[in-house]
């Protein structure tokens, strides 16, 4: 009688070792700083996270690729340059607008409304609009900034992020 649960014991051991060595290694989050965007310092432009594969984008503000602001006191250029700065770290992942999930976006102004609609209606799709988040704040990171946007999006199954 011992023999039986001795054997299907080993069984199971055994099943249990050949389903973990062709198990899939869980990846580990990839971080794209793209060339084309400000530099990162202490934080990465885009993460591509598994499983899921969730793309998170950090907050973009109106800066160029070489840090430097774009459109001083000009909410719609801020707005523009955001907005490219999105498309840029979506592109260095592979995506576009069609595959952001969300955006949360932070303004120091909300007189500025109806021009922030205006421009982010140029850029989302309005067939599937992402979900969205605004928040009205004293003071970005720097004073000249009015605008500051983070978006999610997923990255298709079986597509690999570029680089």
């Amino acid at each position: 009688m011992n023999e039986r649960p001795s054997a299907w014991r080993a069984f199971l051991v055994c099943a249990g070792l050949a389903f973990a060595t062709t198990a899939p290694a869980q990846e580990a989050p990839q971080a794209i700083n793209s060339p084309a965007l400000p530099p990162a310092h202490g934080y990465s432009h885009v993460i591509v996270s598994p499983p899921g594969r969730m793309v998170s984008i950090s907050g973009q503000v109106a800066m160029d690729r070489d840090g430097k602001v774009v459109g001083e006191g000009d909410f719609r250029a801020q707005c523009m340059q955001v907005f490219e700065n999105l498309r840029v770290a979506l592109k260095s992942a592979g995506l576009d607008y069609k595959h952001v999930v969300r955006t949360d976006m932070y303004v120091t102004d909300l007189n500025h409304l109806d021009v922030l609609r205006d421009v982010r209606a140029h850029y989302l799709p309005a067939d599937a609009p992402a979900t969205s988040t605004l928040v009205k704040v004293d003071a970005l990171f720097r004073p000249e900034l009015m605008i500051e946007v983070a978006a999610e999006a997923v990255l298709p199954s079986g597509r690999k992020p570029q680089r």
